[in-house]
C-alpha cells in the first residue's frame, strides 16, 4: 500500500506453472520457467502492491483458465481474474455468461493477433463485445497495430467497456528496446475520442530507451493522461513478460516515486481507476 494509504492494484500480471503433461503449454512465453501464484504474491508484498488483475496467459494456456482459478483459490483476496476468449467460437456468448458467474472473474480478453479479423463489423468480435456488455464484463484487447478496428468496435458497442492493453503499442520482450516505441502514439490518442475505451499503462517501462527510472517516458505518457484522463488510465507491470528488461520493483517504483504525478493522480492511476473499471478491490 502506498504511503498515503491508497490501495495499489497492478492491472496486469501473469502466473503459470512449469510445462507438464497434466497441463501442457501450447507455446513458450518470455519469462521464468514458472511464476506461481505464491511467487507473484511474494513479489507484490516486497513492493507493497495490494492486488493484481491476473490474466490467464494465452501463450501457454490459450483459452484454458484452470491455473488462474487455482491461483485464485489459494489467494482470493489478492487477484481478480481475466480469461481470454475465442471470438471465432459460435458459443462464445455462453462462455462469457458462465464466466461472469465465476468467483473472482472480472473481465475477458481478446488477443487481436494472427487470424483474428481486422473488420470491426466481424460477427465474432461483436458477439464477444455484446455478450460481455450484457454480463457487465470489460473486454481487454491486445491490439497493437489494430487500433482502427478497436475504434470501430467501440462505436458499434457503446455499452461495453473496452480496455486497451499495453498502451496500444507494440512492446519488446527482450533487449534491445524499440527504435521508435511511440511511433503509433497519434493513433492511441485518437482512440481516446471513444468514451467507452480505457487504456492500460502496462509494460510502459519496457518502452524506455534510457533505463531505470525511465525518465524519457513521461513526455509521452503525459499525452496519454491528457487525452484519456486519469479516470480512464490504469497502471500495471505486465509481469512476467517483461522479466528480461526489468525487475518487478522497477516496474512499480517509477510510478510511485515520480514527482510528475500529483497524489490524487497517482491514486487513480495505480489503483483507483482499476477498482472502478473492474468493480474489484483486493481483500
Amino acid at each position: 500500500m502506498s504511503q498515503d494509504g491508497n490501495t495499489i492494484i497492478d492491472a496486469q500480471v501473469h502466473c503459470y506453472e512449469r510445462d507438464r503433461p497434466e497441463r501442457p503449454w501450447t507455446a513458450v512465453l518470455h519469462g521464468p520457467p514458472e511464476v506461481t501464484g505464491d511467487d507473484m504474491v511474494v513479489a507484490m508484498d516486497e513492493v507493497g502492491v495490494d492486488g493484481a488483475l491476473l490474466v490467464s496467459p494465452y501463450t501457454m494456456y490459450r483459452f484454458d483458465e484452470s491455473y488462474a482459478l487455482e491461483v485464485y483459490a489459494s489467494h482470493p483476496t489478492r487477484f481478480g481474474l481475466i480469461k481470454p476468449v475465442d471470438s471465432s467460437d459460435p458459443g462464445v456468448g455462453d462462455t462469457i455468461e458462465a464466466w461472469a458467474d465465476v468467483a473472482g472473474a472480472v473481465a475477458i480478453r481478446i488477443m487481436m493477433v494472427g487470424s483474428v479479423p481486422t473488420d470491426p463489423d466481424d460477427p465474432g468480435l461483436n458477439r464477444v463485445l455484446q455478450a460481455a456488455g450484457a454480463s457487465g464484463l470489460p473486454v481487454n484487447l491486445l491490439c497493437w497495430g489494430r487500433l482502427p478496428t478497436v475504434a470501430g468496435l467501440a462505436a458499434r458497442n457503446p455499452n461495453t467497456r473496452l480496455v486497451v492493453d499495453h498502451l496500444g503499442l507494440q512492446q519488446p520482450f527482450e533487449p534491445p528496446g524499440l527504435e521508435n516505441p511511440f511511433g503509433e502514439l497519434p493513433s492511441v490518442l485518437e482512440l481516446a475520442d471513444q468514451d467507452n475505451v480505457v487504456i492500460k499503462i502496462t509494460g510502459a517501462c519496457t518502452l524506455s530507451n534510457q533505463g531505470y527510472p525511465y525518465d524519457d517516458l513521461w513526455p509521452f505518457l503525459s499525452q496519454i493522461f491528457d487525452s484519456y484522463g486519469f479516470d480512464r488510465c490504469l497502471w500495471g507491470t505486465d509481469w512476467t513478460r517483461a522479466v528480461e528488461l526489468l525487475t518487478y520493483a522497477q516496474g512499480v517504483e517509477p510510478f510511485r516515486l515520480t514527482d510528475t504525478l500529483s497524489e490524487s493522480e497517482r491514486a487513480r492511476l495505480m489503483g483507483g481507476t482499476a477498482a472502478a473499471v473492474y468493480d474489484w478491490t483486493p481483500g
